[in-house]
């Protein structure tokens, strides 16, 4: 009886022994696995905490872009099947009374994936969404338990959605970041994208040494706001104007730029392409199935130059037996997306037209090639390098000073001012002024239009004189809105921008955008006479702007008509430059319409009086007080003298009995340029979708030098 009882305890101890040394085993070598065995058994082992990206907000403190959260169902059919006749149908009937699904696909999912414990099935699910399964959970949970069955596998993730409160306002300026929030796409959401985002947190479980679990959280990084230098009211009247345009005339393109000249602010910045940034890969009305597939034609063949740089090119007819239609809709969508988002005031490029003869007069006057006083004989057209190049009015100004010639905008007296000054000191003022070269404002995609400037090694006697008017270069709307601001603030060029100030999670400041002054262009008392002469083109009575008066202010500013290619007196550029009060601007409004929808030859009065409306609405509310002397002071025979609209008055018209100007010959078809380089054949027939050159406001024959397109990063 002792031996069998020693036996029995030996046995036991054994047995004991061996079940110590299986849970130490299990405890050391084999840890880990034993943590996933316990992890697995809880809702989930760890998550992913994400960052909230920072919002965009305007001068004023309102929301442009936030992010709002919301959550994605996941699916754990693992756990759900791991006891099938407790949890599956519990759970299943979970989803499709709370949130509508599809009673067979949810089962068919959670069995075909019964091996998943990670399966996301719907995202950005409301918060409403989320509290009523919770609240129906709760509720099913105490039925359930009874009958040993309970709802398990399903749980929530949290995301962020980015929300554009006011959809298309202002799309160029702010963009759009993409659905994880990881990356933006155009305007500030691109360009300060790494502010923008933060960095992502992580929740985890693990046993400690107890082998209790805990749960250890390392939070998200918020991304930091950032603050622009915007005006979301003055941008909503710029857009309004922009609409109303296009609603009752139309026009290929327009737009509009509005900074505070004095330290490079942009206050609004819009075109006719506005987009809604809550759906930006909407496609436009005028995007139709046609227009679609005629640009996925251009697209594929480009494409497949692109990729077969040896291979014979594609033609229209060809191009099918390479892409799909499909593939060719899918090319032509993308192309309509680019063009859509493509920020016209920073990415294209146009010849500026006469809006560029103020920096022809405020060069020469630095350079001492003249003093402001002198006069000038027009007689309606100047010979240089063979070329008869005329000016707005067919007949001549007659004897004509300096400032006249702003006002009047008279062709001969910039071409006979930058004759005396000659190549070398306009080229520099061009440099100096910005052309040619990016302003470095902060957004995405800005052209420099380098390759389609002249230098004073390039440029031939016909280059020199159609550039001192704006004809043979091209320039960008901030380009010369910026240049412009420095002429008239008293000489300082100061870099555009739309950031103001960066701000933490907390509100605290961490990076404000002060005033950069790159250089300084002009002197004081050149700023002066370009003010006076301004002011006078729109607030005397004939004067070429006197469509953008505002009954109570000084404005000042200047006109341009730009005749594009081909020069078939029929499609026109025409722009307004203007700004006030006069004597100390404090707000710059440019406006650009390019070939207006309209029967009779376009000119400046369509955009000065885009320019107008928007001033009378913006100047109030910017706090620019009316000036009681903003009356014209000139004489009424002084205001005799001056036309009604620059290169669109009856002088315009030939006169009986004299050859027609059509008859003459027409250089803009030259195969070379003034110095003697061969114009490539792809810019004697320009094949880009945005293709214009000015023409002096008058229509004149001038020589075609340089190639015209859009502006390039």
């Amino acid at each position: 009886m002792q031996e069998k009882l020693a036996i029995t305890v030996l046995v036991i101890t054994l047995a004991l022994f061996a079940l110590v040394m299986s849970l130490y085993n299990l405890m050391t070598k084999k840890k880990d696995d034993f943590n996933q065995i316990v992890l697995a058994n809880q809702d989930y082992d760890s998550r992913v905490i994400p960052f909230r990206r920072g919002d965009i907000l305007d001068r004023n403190g309102t929301y442009l872009a936030t992010s709002e959260k919301v959550y994605n169902l996941i699916l754990d059919p693992k756990q759900i099947m791991s006891d099938a006749e407790a949890y599956l149908e519990p759970s299943v009937a979970a989803l499709t009374e709370c949130f509508g699904y599809d009673r067979t696909e949810i089962m068919n999912l959670i069995q075909e994936k019964k091996d998943k414990q990670y399966v996301r099935y719907a995202k950005q699910l409301s918060y409403t969404d989320k509290e009523n399964y919770e609240k129906y959970k709760a509720e099913k949970s105490k039925e359930l338990k009874s009958s040993r069955k309970a709802i398990k596998g399903i749980w929530f993730e949290d995301e962020y959605k980015r929300v554009y409160p006011y959809n298309s306002l202002a799309c160029n300026i702010i963009g759009f970041a993409n659905g994880d929030g990881m990356d933006g796409t155009g305007g500030i959401e691109q360009y300060y994208n790494t502010t923008l985002m933060g960095t992502n947190g992580r929740e985890y479980g693990y046993l400690n040494d107890d082998s209790n679990l805990e749960r250890v959280i390392k939070p998200a990084a918020n991304g930091n706001t950032v603050v622009s230098t915007m005006d979301a009211n003055v941008q909503k009247i710029v857009e309004k104007y922009i609409s109303e345009w296009e609603r009752e005339t139309g026009s290929k393109r327009v737009g509009v730029v509005v900074m505070d000249p004095n330290n490079g602010e942009v206050l609004a910045m819009a075109n006719d392409k506005a987009f809604d940034l809550n759906n930006p890969r909407q496609l436009r009305p005028e995007y139709t199935p046609e227009v679609l597939r005629e640009l996925g034609i251009k697209e594929a063949i480009d494409d497949y130059k692109r990729k077969n740089k040896n291979a014979q090119p594609l033609t229209p007819e060809t191009v099918s037996g390479h892409y799909s239609s499909e593939q060719i809709i899918s090319l032509g969508t993308q192309v309509a997306w680019n063009q859509t988002w493509r920020n016209f005031a920073v990415s294209d490029g146009f010849e500026p037209g006469s809006t560029e003869k103020i920096f022809t007069v405020s060069a020469a006057l630095e350079e001492g090639a003249i003093t402001g006083s002198e006069t000038y004989e027009c007689n309606g057209s100047l010979e240089v390098g063979g070329y008869k190049i005329r000016c707005a009015s067919r007949y001549g100004h007659g004897l004509i000073t300096v400032e006249e010639g702003l006002m009047k905008s008279c062709n001969v007296v910039m071409m006979r001012i930058a004759q005396q000054m000659g190549k070398d000191k306009f080229y520099k003022y061009q440099k100096l002024f910005g052309f040619g070269s990016k302003t470095g404002i902060d957004l995405p995609g800005e052209a420099d239009n380098k390759s389609l400037m002249y230098t004073a090694e390039t440029a031939g006697p016909t280059d020199l004189v159609t550039n001192s008017f704006g004809q043979n270069f091209n320039s960008t709307m901030i380009q010369m809105a910026s240049a412009y601001s420095s002429v008239i603030n008293g000489g300082s060029y100061y870099e555009p921008h739309v950031m103001k100030q960066i701000l933490n999670e907390q509100g605290a400041v961490v990076k404000k955008a002060e005033p950069v002054l790159v250089r300084e262009t002009v002197s004081e008392s050149t700023s002066r006479f370009i003010n006076e002469a301004l002011f006078k083109t729109v607030n005397v009575e004939g004067g070429t702007g006197g469509t953008a008066r505002v009954t109570g202010y000084k404005i000042a500013g200047k006109t341009g008509t730009a005749e594009k290619i081909p020069r078939d007196k029929v499609n026109y550029l025409v722009s307004f430059l203007g700004y006030a009060p006069s004597e100390n601007p404090q707000v710059l409004v440019y406006v650009v319409v390019d070939e207006p929808h309209v029967d009779d030859q376009p000119h400046s009065t369509y955009a000065s009086g885009i320019f107008q409306k928007i001033m009378t609405d913006i100047l109030p509310y910017l706090n620019v007080f009316p000036d009681t002397d903003a009356e014209s002071q000139l004489s009424s025979e002084e205001e005799a003298k001056l036309p009604d609209e620059e290169g669109i008055t009856s002088e315009t018209q030939e006169a009986p009995g004299e050859e027609s100007a059509e008859g003459e010959e027409d250089p803009s078809t030259a195969p070379t340029m003034e110095n003697g380089a061969r114009v490539p054949e792809e810019y004697l027939n320009p094949s880009e979708e945005y293709v214009n050159r000015d023409e002096g406001d008058d229509g004149s024959d001038l020589p075609a030098a340089l190639p015209s397109q859009t502006g390039q990063e």
